[in-house]
């Protein structure tokens, strides 16, 4: 029994150094209501691609082809060091394409990045700009992600903000990360 408690709290420490080792991108905090975060991100080279799926099956489809650029899939042979989030969401209200990203390290610049040998992946300066957020845990299922888009929604509508794009949603932690220690988001950029 202890040397079973003793292999979890390795696993567990495992896991935090693991998620913290990995870049994310920097945002500043504006404001805070409760559970919901506005934050301001800066312009971030992303790696994307659309799927035409699904959601779930979309997000494993799209990893695979984002990650493929990332450890050497690419003009250079160049490996990429992982980030965190991944960020997807719906491309159009009734059509089942997605579209999931990868924000490459900041040390890149668009010009120095390798061109994807891929014709599915795409490389690109975004502008997240200001955002109104939200934190959950465990799986980012369908109807988990609905229920936190629709808090935000509540709250956005209550502050009387302005959405102006579709929720998007960000997953911290690597696939083998347990349910009690995943960090998932809603993000909703506002004006």
């Amino acid at each position: 029994m202890q040397k079973a408690q003793s292999q979890m709290w390795i696993y567990f420490f495992f896991i935090v150094s693991v998620a913290v080792a990995i870049e994310k991108p920097q945002y500043e905090i504006l404001e805070r209501h409760g559970s919901v975060e506005i934050r301001q991100y800066p312009k971030v080279i992303i790696a994307g691609t659309k799927v035409e799926q699904p959601y779930r099956t979309a997000l494993y489809s799209g990893f695979r082809s984002i990650a493929n650029y990332i450890f050497g899939g690419n003009d250079g042979d160049m490996k990429i060091a992982m980030t965190a989030p991944v960020i997807s969401h719906q491309v159009e209200k009734n059509v089942e394409t997605h579209e999931i990203l990868f924000i490459m390290p900041k040390k890149y610049k668009i010009d120095n990045l390798p061109k994807p040998d891929r014709g599915d992946v795409y490389l690109e300066e975004r502008a997240l700009g200001k955002v109104a957020s939200i934190r959950f845990g465990g799986w980012a299922t369908e109807k988990r992600m609905f229920r936190y888009q629709a808090k935000l929604f509540r709250k956005i509508s209550k502050l009387g903000l302005e959405q102006i794009g579709p929720p998007m949603v960000a997953q911290y932690n690597s696939p083998w990360a347990l349910p009690p220690f995943r960090r998932n988001e809603i993000l909703i950029q506002i004006r």
